[in-house]
């Protein structure tokens, strides 16, 4: 400030040179004893009074507004604004001399006036107690190019602090470019800023130039251009100012713009200051944490601040550990989702922190405490009680976990077979198997973790139950140097004393699938009493759960199975049982091809491909997973998609895109009888996109019904080809006869399919 506002004239100079230091409060004292009188640093009252008061105009406040100017000294400023009608003053300096003068000067005229001896870097307000403060030289005063930013820094941050939501910051200065940086960097999240200059007396020579900046306080975290109000025709300064202050506008503008536009922008602690002291509702920020010299390693992380601050929340800030393998999960990756895990966490600010190779070979032990030292300066100071903050994770609720086989496949990626031991299981599979603790066999995909792909139940009938996951430790062992190669297989031994149950479908999305077969119950009760069999195409192998299990529910049901990874279908056959036999194909193919090609008459020509699978018949007997050529389909009865998407961040984990083309849609109703079933399992966390595939599937089929599962993920779509479509009032009867064609060697299982039909409503 000083080096410039010394060209003012020869009575300046004066009063600087007996100043020096402008951060020095013994220098101030000793000015304002040698200068009593009023003086202006910059533009006077005459200049400043339209701006000014129009602007005050504008704040949506009730009357009186509460004002506070900072560094007052012994201006003018504070008794015209009070004279013009704003009465609600408060004037800090950090001279004790001058307040006393001052006091003494406006105690009788401008009653209602205060004055306080205070130090603007820490002052001593409450949050929120001004709608507006009015800096007239402050700043500038406090940003003597050799200390630093540090002072400046400080009292910017006790601006933003003792402002109210909808309040301004005015900035009087001369606008040089280290007080420009700092000013422009401290509002740029959240803040509306405009800048303009306040016009002086013509005159013959150019004099240095008073700037107004404003900065109105928001409660969120977009990046606004500033808006320039200046005019060059009307600036009658030095040009170095005006070109100074040109090229820091447009930088810092190219800098707003570049943060607007990039969504994914992540920003550094150093950015965002004391903004993250409070909470700001809806609030959604990307930030990198630690890195070298302060912490062993770097993260990534996403701080969310919940969109509901009214309710009672159990946390004021929770750190929610997302690892590498589920971190392009849709719950974790999109917006949406982590605000649907930010509710369910009941913190009000959530610290999602995403780990990546990085990490790898690190217990959570070392990265919890790695991660407690940066994540303590996020947390907001309001409401904190000085409890730890938690860390959390999802959970899957399992005692015991084995990986029993590994293996990498160019298709689907890592694919995991593991045996679990859930601590809470339901009631019928208990009363199945009451005497023993069960142990299920998982299918997972590395590419969505969260979603277990099938899911069966061991059967032990040799050994004691508890040796069970004995057993699969022990395989495990034995086998560590095969599964590096990436593949292993069960000894015969072993095979026969665990083996998989088919009579028992534990997803149950499945259950589902399979209730919706009494939509057609009285075609397929049709077709059972002629002696002719029911044709159903299922697309997606998994672990072949769902076909084994309707192979042995009903006997009148023949199946082809669609799988495109034949490392899925061995999977299938070695850890899962699945076999084939007339009444179960499996087919190594694309299943939106596979349908596409049976023609007219209901064949299904599938041709050799030139990559590494061909596609030529193969006998029964043998256990080839390659596609059988040829296939003898008349119209399918059925229709099942039931596959996973290979980008999960899309959203849409089950099907496909693909499978809801419009397109493919068309195609499935053409290849369907007239009274065929078309059935999609639909996984997804998002109700706009629920309600984008429901509208594709409106376009090709009239009749349409859902079935929502317990656990509000997995939704079962069914599609009806027939004209004569079944009544509402006929579902109880339709169950019935369903209930009678399956065969289903416990009555439990039976029933769960007859419970879920009565869920089944017809979308309109």
């Amino acid at each position: 400030m000083g080096s410039k506002a010394k060209k003012n004239g020869s009575a300046a100079e004066d009063i600087l040179e007996t100043l020096g230091d402008f951060t020095s409060k013994e220098n101030w004292d000793k000015f304002f004893t040698l200068r009593a009188d009023s003086f202006e640093w910059y533009a006077e009252w005459p200049y400043l009074r339209d701006p000014l008061l129009s602007l005050l105009r504008t704040l949506a406040h009730p009357l009186p507004l509460p004002l506070l100017v900072p560094a007052c000294g012994n201006s003018r400023l504070s008794e015209h604004l009070y004279d013009a009608g704003h009465t609600a003053i408060t004037n800090v300096d950090f001279s004790k001399v001058v307040i006393s003068d001052m006091l003494r000067r406006n105690v009788r005229d401008r009653p209602l006036m205060r004055w306080r001896v205070m130090d603007i870097t820490a002052m001593q307000f409450e949050d929120e107690s001004f709608i507006a403060v009015i800096d007239k030289g402050g700043l500038d005063a406090l940003m003597e190019p050799e200390l630093g930013p540090k002072l400046g820094n400080q009292y910017l941050s006790e601006v933003k602090r003792v402002l109210k939501p909808g309040g301004k910051f005015v900035c009087l200065t001369l606008a040089e470019s280290h007080v420009l940086n700092l000013l422009f960097s401290k509002f740029r999240l959240g803040w509306k800023m405009s800048v303009d200059a306040i016009p002086l007396k013509s005159s013959g020579k150019p004099s240095l130039e008073t700037f107004m900046v404003v900065a109105e306080k928001e409660l969120s975290t977009v990046v606004h251009q500033i808006t320039s109000l200046l005019h060059s025709s009307s600036l009658n300064c030095n040009s170095k100012q005006v070109s100074g202050f040109t090229e820091a506008l447009q930088n810092e503008n190219l800098i707003r713009e570049k943060y607007s536009n990039d969504s994914g922008l992540l920003y550094s602690v150093e950015d965002l200051q004391e903004d993250l002291l409070k909470l700001s509702q809806g609030r959604r920020l990307q930030i990198t944490l630690g890195g070298p010299g302060c912490s062993t390693f770097s993260y990534r992380a996403i701080i969310l601040d919940a969109e509901e601050l009214a309710d009672p929340f159990t946390y004021h800030c929770g750190i929610f550990i997302v690892p590498k393998i589920r971190a392009r999960e849709w719950l974790f990756y999109s917006e949406e989702g982590q605000w649907m895990v930010v509710r369910s966490s009941k913190a009000a600010r959530l610290i999602m922190v995403f780990l990546d190779a990085s990490h790898s070979d690190t217990s959570m032990e070392e990265i919890q405490k790695d991660l407690s030292l940066l994540v303590t300066p996020l947390a907001p100071a309001e409401n904190d009680t000085g409890a730890q903050i938690p860390f959390m994770m999802a959970s899957e609720g399992l005692k015991e976990r084995n990986i029993i086989h590994k293996v990498t496949s160019s298709l689907t990626g890592s694919i995991i077979v593991e045996d679990v031991i859930y601590e809470n299981v339901d009631s019928e599979v208990n009363c199945i198997f009451p005497s023993r603790e069960l142990v299920f066999r998982r299918l997972v995909f590395e590419r969505a973790a969260n979603l277990v792909q099938s899911e069966a139940l061991l059967k032990d009938e040799s050994l004691p139950t508890k040796l069970v996951s004995e057993l699969g430790r022990k395989k495990k062992n034995a086998s560590s140097k095969s599964r590096k190669s990436g593949s292993q297989r069960h000894n015969a031994g072993a095979s026969n004393q665990l083996t998989v149950y088919h009579g028992y479908v534990a997803s149950s999305y499945h259950t589902g699938i399979i209730s919706g077969f009494m939509l057609i119950s009285s075609y397929m009760e049709t077709v059972a009493s002629s002696g002719k069999m029911v044709k159903a195409v299922i697309i997606g192998l998994g672990a072949g759960l769902l076909p084994m299990f309707l192979h042995g529910c009903v006997p009148f049901l023949e199946i082809e199975t669609v799988e495109l990874d034949p490392v899925i279908v061995d999977i299938a056959k070695d850890y899962f049982s699945f076999m084939e036999d007339e009444r179960l194909k499996v087919h190594i193919a694309d299943g939106i091809q596979f349908v596409q090609e049976i023609d007219n008459s209901g064949v299904a020509q599938i041709h050799g491909k030139s990559n590494d699978c061909s596609y030529t018949e193969s006998p029964l007997n043998e256990s080839s997973t390659v596609s059988h050529a040829g296939v003898e389909l008349t119209k399918v009865d059925i229709i099942i998609v039931d596959v996973d998407s290979s980008d999960p961040s899309s959203g849409l984990t089950c099907p496909a895109p693909d499978f809801l083309d419009e397109f493919f849609l068309e195609t499935v109703k053409d290849k369907l009888s007239e009274n065929g079933l078309f059935v999609v399992n639909l996984v997804s966390r998002s109700q706009a996109i629920k309600d984008m595939a429901l509208s594709k599937m409106k376009k090709v089929f009239s009749h349409l019904f859902c079935l929502q599962l317990d656990e509000d993920v997995n939704e079962v779509h069914f599609a009806l080809k027939s004209e004569s479509c079944i009544e509402d009032n006929c579902f109880s009867e339709a169950s019935i006869k369903l209930h009678k064609l399956l065969e289903f060697k416990h009555p439990e299982i039976g029933q769960n399919i007859i419970n879920a039909t009565k869920k089944i409503r017809r979308l309109k």
